[in-house]
């Protein structure tokens, strides 16, 4: 896969935003090398636009958490979602019924898994500017399980979503999301 890299200029942030994304950092590049290993694996944006105002602690610590997230996306490795999201995140944009908290996307996720088991995530474009990642994804696979009343025949998934992270001290602390619902829904044969 080809993954760019676009820097760009902007605000830079406060010095407490500084101070806490700096620590952000040190505590990344202090990972074990197991971790570190772990974090190889995890997705990478096939094109990467960065706020080049931002010190580059900041930068690494945004996209790391940003990477870990969508892997779990792509995985549904739960404990990639509980290391991401921090303990109080908020969905600022959730559908009926869901849980607030990191539950919340857990629970989003098996469900989901339980109607397309092989579910693949790609990152699109990530944009990092200032304490906001936007994430541009891009979802496939095949509906062979069940979701509410629906069952699936093998008909392919193919749909995006955007999310807008809110990063405080290294994690998730809260997400704005649009999935496009009316193709899923279509492809989901609920429509």
């Amino acid at each position: 896969m080809n993954h760019k890299t676009l820097i760009i200029g902007g605000a830079s942030g406060s010095g407490s935003t500084y101070f806490r994304s700096a620590l952000a950092a040190l505590v990344f590049i202090g990972l074990s090398g197991s971790a570190y290993s772990a974090q190889a694996e995890w997705l990478k944006p096939h094109q990467l636009i960065m706020d080049k105002s931002l010190p580059q602690a900041q930068l690494t610590a945004n996209e790391s958490v940003a990477r870990e997230y969508a892997t779990f996306w792509n995985t549904g490795d739960e404990s990639l979602a509980r290391d991401a999201l921090a303990v109080n995140f908020i969905d600022k944009t959730p559908p009926e019924g869901r849980k607030q908290g990191p539950e919340g996307a857990i629970l989003a996720s098996r469900a989901f898994r339980a109607a397309v088991p092989d579910l693949r995530c790609e990152v699109e474009q990530m944009i990092i500017s200032g304490n906001r990642v936007v994430s541009h994804l891009h979802f496939y696979g095949t509906f062979s399980g069940t979701f509410g009343k629906l069952k699936g025949k093998g008909q392919k998934i193919d749909f995006i979503a955007t999310d807008i992270y809110d990063i405080r001290e290294g994690k998730i602390a809260a997400n704005w999301h649009i999935e496009d619902n009316l193709t899923l829904m279509k492809q989901l044969g609920a429509l």
